[in-house]
């Protein structure tokens, strides 16, 4: 297994909500049938503004290649990112591997493993 984690840094005259309710109604309702694999999309609060990060994993890197070029062809997809990309000013793309001891290490994710946020623990 693989993770993709993307990350991109918005214009500071972009709006945050607009790019996010474009992706939300639009673009991750193309992707996800395609790439499968999603795990989340997160915003920061501290650090650098108008950053936003996704991770997808993916069987491994030919899987990716494959789902990645399908999309590419997906009209919905299309009309997403012609919204979206007039927004973003930097994109950061990086393939990650899993450790021996990750507590998602395969396809689909899945995890008891104790003190981990797969599996319930008692906070308090």
């Amino acid at each position: 297994m693989i993770v993709e984690q993307r990350t991109y840094v918005l214009h500071t005259g972009a709006s945050l909500a607009d790019y996010l309710s474009a992706y939300e109604q639009i673009g991750l309702p193309a992707q996800k049938p395609i790439l499968g694999g999603f795990l989340g999309y997160f915003v920061t609060e501290f650090g650098r503004q108008n950053e936003l990060t996704h991770l997808w994993a993916y069987t491994d890197l030919e899987d990716r290649r494959a789902r990645r070029a399908e999309l590419a062809g997906n009209e919905q997809w299309q009309e997403c990112l012609a919204i979206i990309r007039p927004m973003i000013m930097t994109m950061e793309n990086k393939i990650m591997y899993p450790t021996s001891f990750s507590p998602i290490r395969s396809l689909p994710v899945s995890s008891t493993d104790t003190h981990t946020a797969f599996a319930g623990q008692p906070r308090g």
